[in-house]
């Protein structure tokens, strides 16, 4: 069955043509992943022609406010009811 098989640096084309029928989850997660560079180089300009921007970045902590806290009236636990 070896001799059946194309093999890829002896007619890469052929070879591609054959994956593309026979093992489409390889073949195609290949090409993906061939155009990831592409995407890197591409993608960021498209986005800033259509007026993308990145979002804020997200805080990781509370912001503590300056000044003197207010004095809260009328939620007093002061009486114990038993």
């Amino acid at each position: 069955m070896s001799g059946a098989l194309p093999h890829f640096w002896s007619q890469p084309f052929r070879y591609i043509r054959w994956s593309a029928r026979e093992k489409p989850a390889y073949f195609y997660s290949c090409v993906i992943a061939a155009l990831g560079p592409v995407f890197l180089t591409v993608v960021p300009p498209v986005r800033k022609y259509f007026g993308d921007v990145n979002p804020a970045p997200i805080p990781v902590t509370y912001p503590i406010p300056t000044g003197p806290r207010k004095q809260l009236t009328g939620f007093d636990d002061d009486t114990e009811e038993a």
